[in-house]
């Protein structure tokens, strides 16, 4: 019992100390080799949780929960990854829930497209500040395209696409 709580708490303080996924290998090594598993056990775990489908952070969870504790430690395991996450994810959408109804959200994301426009523009501008081009013209190109598409509420799905095409188009 003591281990299934220690692989749990292991978990737990792994995904809020860090990103899960590749970033969170590094903690894990040094949490868990030569305490719950050897070397060589936690490099072919890694390598089994990258070759499978899914969630590389699940099943690295769940491998060496299984190998510290059998099934019920990969069940600790499992449930210590999952619950950071679950539990900021509901805190989230809580509070989601009940802003949605304030007038200052709608304000706020109405507020996102003119925002989005300005960066595209800036970001269009650092990208062409090493090209040949004249980098005036294709700025302002730009700038006119995406108010255009701002004043005629053209969906951001379509003006993406349409910039992937026309940057296929002209800047082979």
């Amino acid at each position: 019992m003591l281990r299934w709580l220690t692989l749990f708490w292991l978990f737990i303080k792994i995904n809020l100390l860090s990103t899960s996924g590749p970033a969170s290998v590094g903690l894990l090594y040094k949490e868990v080799v030569g305490k719950l598993m050897t070397e060589s056990e936690f490099v072919e775990a890694v390598g089994f949780s990258s070759v499978l489908p899914g969630s590389d952070a699940l099943q690295l969870a769940m491998f060496v929960g299984y190998t510290a504790g059998g099934v019920p430690g990969s069940l600790a395991a499992l449930l210590g990854s999952i619950l950071p996450p679950t539990v900021l994810m509901l805190t989230i959408v809580s509070v989601l829930q009940r802003l949605r109804g304030e007038a200052w959200v709608g304000n706020f994301v109405r507020g996102l497209g003119p925002a989005v426009a300005v960066l595209m523009i800036v970001v269009a501008w650092q990208v062409f500040q090493g090209e040949e081009k004249d980098l005036n013209t294709i700025t302002l190109g730009i700038a006119a395209a995406s108010l255009l598409a701002y004043l005629l509420k053209v969906p951001p799905p379509l003006v993406l696409a349409a910039a992937g095409v026309v940057g296929i188009v002209f800047f082979r």
